[in-house]
């Protein structure tokens, strides 16, 4: 332990060598806490998701600075990261669980209606659904949309009506 604090000093009064090497012992701690939460921290961007880059970000940037001591920082950082781990595994096969920390999708569009109450509750407005709409499927209206909906990670998704076209109909034949 001694060791340790020679190397990365102790308290706000660092070196420009000790906070250098705490920046890169950081950054390797930090990928691999990023590789023990799992590929979806940063890719599906769900509030559940955010959570552990904010955290790890605001706990290790401590270390970095010397504002709070080395080893129990990168402890409480591995608790962040299993924690949300473990939690992801569970909510993966536990139905109730997933959507109680991911939350679930909420219907904008449906049967030929814009379901204006859900654009509250989605704090979406129809300008932004039509934005979104033409951003996806470059289509102006909800003419060929099935329905559309606000994805737990924050996204609008659009499924298309199913035009059942035949080969013969198609030119094909």
């Amino acid at each position: 332990m001694e060791s340790i604090v020679k190397i990365f000093g102790e308290g706000e009064n660092l070196s420009t060598l000790q906070m250098s090497l705490r920046a890169a012992a950081i950054f390797i701690v930090t990928l691999l806490l990023l590789r023990i939460a799992g590929r979806r921290s940063f890719g599906m961007k769900s509030p559940f998701d955010n959570i552990i880059v904010i955290l790890l970000g605001a706990i290790l940037s401590r270390t970095v600075v010397g504002a709070s001591e080395f080893v129990p920082t990168i402890s409480a950082a591995l608790v962040i990261a299993v924690l949300h781990r473990l939690f992801a595994w569970i909510g993966s096969f536990n139905l109730k669980f997933g959507r109680v920390i991911k939350g679930r999708k909420i219907a904008l569009y449906q049967n030929g209606h814009i379901m204006k109450e859900n654009l509250k509750r989605a704090l979406v407005s129809e300008t932004d659904l039509y934005a979104s709409l033409r951003n996806h499927l470059q289509e102006d209206n909800f003419e060929n949309i099935e329905s559309a909906f606000m994805e737990s990670d924050g996204q609008i998704s659009f499924v298309r009506k199913n035009t059942n076209i035949t080969s013969e109909k198609a030119g094909i034949l």
